[in-house]
């Protein structure tokens, strides 16, 4: 199942989603996010932040951030691994999307296990869940557990939750509003230029 969602993700041009967060502290952002190939990232600030822009260009590596909106200055100029662009947990926005995941839920599958989530799990509507669950000591970053619910049409997650060895919360993350094969303007990614 994993293989076929990297395929079918591999097959897409690009996507937008409404991104949300929550942390096992509570801390929750917000952001619309979109991805087209082979790299642009933009991330729109919902919350915290709000208005904050980034743009991450692969062709230079770098990431332009409006901290007040597209509008206004200041823009800076940044590394994609700039500690001002890192959360707490080590995410970069350069490996922020739906293939990063995948490639982590393939890398913990290995040596682990992949099961079904039962009718007793929170579902999804049009949705279906599944543990990704690495070998005895095996992580990658804190997270030794997944589960992760795919729209059962793309097989496109929608819905993410991590777990560190204890078996502690680290993050769920949900996406909504997906958006599949957007057709951006090359504006989009290059706001202000």
């Amino acid at each position: 199942m994993l293989d076929a969602a990297e395929a079918r993700y591999a097959a897409l041009s690009g996507y937008a989603a409404t991104v949300v967060s929550v942390a096992a502290d509570g801390e929750r952002r917000s952001l619309r996010y979109a991805f087209r190939r082979p790299g642009w990232v933009r991330m729109d600030f919902l919350g915290p932040h709000v208005g904050a822009v980034l743009v991450f260009d692969p062709t230079v590596r770098r990431v332009r951030l409006w901290p007040f909106g597209v509008d206004r200055k200041p823009v800076l100029e940044l590394s994609p691994d700039n500690p001002l662009l890192r959360d707490r947990r080590g995410h970069r926005i350069d490996r922020s999307d739906v293939g990063a995941l995948l490639e982590h839920l393939q890398a913990l599958r290995h040596g682990g296990r992949v099961v079904e989530l039962d009718a007793s799990a929170p579902v999804l509507p049009g949705a279906f869940g599944v543990e990704i669950v690495g070998a005895a000591g095996r992580s990658i970053g804190e997270v030794a557990r997944y589960r992760v619910w795919f729209e059962r049409a793309t097989l496109f997650p929608v819905r993410v939750e991590s777990y560190d060895a204890r078996g502690a919360p680290v993050e769920a993350v949900t996406l909504d509003q997906v958006e599949r094969d957007v057709a951006f303007p090359d504006a989009f990614f290059r706001p202000g230029r």
